[in-house]
């Protein structure tokens, strides 16, 4: 897929946006998403490197994190750039509406991507564009995967962007090819990612922060602590051992399959 040709960013210094932080007095921590087990602590980020992912297992409130953090920055909560943004009063999200976000220096250029509502940005597109800043061609008529990729080549060039699970349509050859778009983009710091993901390849990405939900705060992470990498290796060393755990099915009136046992005493 031919990249277009970038303009020339009028400033560089990503990462732009160098904090968040919960204001406690917006916040209640006895509802929902407030009361999210790794913002009961609060929630304060630093960020230090120009790619910061977010790990964690579902449920544990990345999703919700960049919503909000989108919604500050001006996109719409569907996804989209700020000229894709909805018409209210006050854009943001309830999370997003109790943080404070810092700048150094301040930018709206960007994107805010969300895998579970591409479908229906790619169906806004058809109606209000030319296509001309996606290739050329629409979304819809391509594969999932291709028209992400597309989003990714031909739109992204600087500012922030904030993707939530970009893998979701990629195969591991496309996940790679990311890799190399985020590569270009943030290397001359005129781009700054902040992206939610479930991909051992996207975490890999070298110098890459890694931020985990998982826990009591959000904490970082190295790489090979994650369980999105260990489980990833584990099971690719021996696919057997975990697929005859899982689906060796109990003996009557036994554990369900899967089931953790203890181990016995010794005799």
């Amino acid at each position: 897929m031919k990249r277009r040709r970038a303009i020339r960013p009028v400033s560089y210094g990503a990462p732009f946006l160098r904090e968040v932080e919960l204001l406690p007095e917006r916040a209640d921590p006895d509802r929902h998403p407030f009361n999210i087990r790794a913002f009961r602590r609060g929630i304060h980020l630093s960020f230090r490197t120009t790619v910061t992912f977010f790990v964690g297992e579902n449920g544990s409130g990345k999703s919700t994190l960049l919503e909000a953090i989108a919604t500050s920055c001006g996109f719409g909560l569907t996804g989209g750039n700020r000229d894709h943004s909805f018409h209210v009063e006050d854009p943001r999200t309830e999370l997003g509406q109790a943080l404070r976000l810092s700048w150094l220096p301040k930018v709206t250029e960007g994107f805010f991507m969300r895998a579970e509502s591409f479908f229906n940005f790619a169906t806004y597109l058809d109606q209000v564009s030319t296509l001309r800043a996606y290739g050329g061609v629409s979304l819809h008529a391509q594969s999932h995967g291709e028209a992400f990729m597309a989003l990714f080549v031909h739109r992204f060039e600087q500012g922030v962007y904030i993707l939530d699970e970009p893998e979701a349509a990629l195969s591991p050859s496309r996940q790679l090819a990311f890799l190399k778009v985020i590569h270009d983009l943030e290397k001359p710091r005129q781009a700054q990612f902040l992206i939610s993901t479930h991909s051992p390849i996207l975490l890999a990405y070298p110098g890459a922060t890694l931020l985990s939900l998982d826990g009591d705060a959000i904490q970082e992470v190295k790489y090979e602590d994650t369980e999105h990498y260990r489980i990833t290796r584990d099971f690719l060393q021996c696919p057997e051992r975990y697929l005859k755990h899982l689906l060796n099915d109990p003996p009557e009136g036994g554990e369900e399959p899967g089931a953790r046992r203890e181990p016995e005493a010794p005799q």
